[in-house]
């Protein structure tokens, strides 16, 4: 068995430090390419996770806050001109979409009812079909929103760990070719390169792991707002019913907002 001459042998073990820094210098251009990858991959996951963060965040405590108030309203033309405030919560667009569908529907059918076309009962329908419509519109656009740029931190928590193993397997690979030239299958000509390769695979877990965890902690408060979107659908259509209700024996048109609720 060949071994490696004595100067050679010294020159490799002096020459490994076995820092991240120096392991990262000495990698070959592939193994330095998709550290660069993985790198930006989770830099950006790490920019979603803080953006989204945020971002559900405020709507869920607007969002409560926004609830509050529109319990301690009265009336809901009130709670229109309050609805500006609350501006990162979901609910508040959604609202405002349906108040004023429900405004113009309920103008549309006093003028008819008065014009003695259709029944009362039809036109009621008629409205809360359409402020049905319209909100469940506006609330499936802002539910879509709640998990926006979702999908790169599910991608990249699929995907880095696979692109860390292939910078690994290059880098055995070109291990295990410098041993074949060296002739010499010792520690200190081994360790260097299975080292370099190991790197890959280290920051592709790295650029894994909190996308994952990321992923999986928004989603789960996106869902949770998104359960409060379609809870508050119901109960805005139960307002809508009332506010029908109330402006049905109306003799002239009325403003939605302007009844008592």
């Amino acid at each position: 068995m060949m071994h490696m001459p004595l100067a050679t042998l010294a020159a490799t073990t002096e020459g490994f430090r076995g820092d991240i820094l120096r392991l990262v210098a000495d990698a070959g251009p592939v193994v330095k390419f998709i550290l660069l990858v993985l790198i930006g991959a989770s830099v950006l996951s790490w920019t979603v996770i803080i953006d989204r963060f945020r971002t559900l965040r405020r709507a869920e405590e607007q969002s409560r806050a926004f609830l509050r108030a529109l319990e301690q309203e009265r009336r809901l033309s009130d709670m229109r001109d309050r609805a500006a405030r609350y501006g990162a919560s979901p609910l508040s667009p959604i609202f405002l979409s349906g108040f004023r569908e429900l405004t113009a529907a309920v103008a549309e059918s006093v003028g008819r009812f008065r014009g003695g076309q259709g029944s009362n009962d039809e036109g009621r329908q008629r409205i809360l079909d359409r402020v049905r419509r319209r909100v469940e519109e506006a609330a499936a656009g802002q539910a879509e929103q709640l998990d926006r740029h979702l999908g790169i931190l599910a991608t990249t928590g699929s995907v880095a760990p696979f692109v860390g193993l292939f910078g690994t397997v290059w880098g055995i690979m070109n291990a295990f070719q410098g041993i074949g030239v060296v002739g010499s299958a010792n520690l200190a000509a081994v360790a260097p390169g299975i080292s370099e390769a190991l790197v890959a695979t280290a920051a592709g877990l790295a650029a894994a792991i909190p996308a994952v965890i990321g992923y999986n902690f928004l989603l789960a408060r996106a869902r949770r707002i998104g359960g409060q979107i379609e809870r508050f659908v119901l109960a805005f259509a139960a307002l809508a019913e009332a506010q029908i209700d109330l402006t049905r024996s109306a003799s002239g048109p009325v403003e939605a907002g302007q009844a008592q609720l």
